[in-house]
């Protein structure tokens, strides 16, 4: 069964994430030979201020 956690810094539409979780499903379906009906995707959209690249937050960018 696979599980695919997504984080991502900000947010997303549900329009952004059916479409994200339908790509990655079907991507498993095809290469991992996983039925779509086991594949579970959360998405974790997390402040700018949770984030940090090059020592800065994200939010001081």
């Amino acid at each position: 069964m696979p599980y695919v956690n997504i984080r991502i810094a900000g947010s997303l539409s549900r329009e952004q994430k059916a479409r994200i979780a339908k790509e990655i499903t079907d991507t498993l379906e095809r290469i991992a030979e996983k039925p779509a009906s086991y594949t579970y995707i959360a998405f974790d959209e997390l402040p700018d201020e949770n984030w940090a690249i090059a020592g800065k937050l994200l939010d001081e960018m």
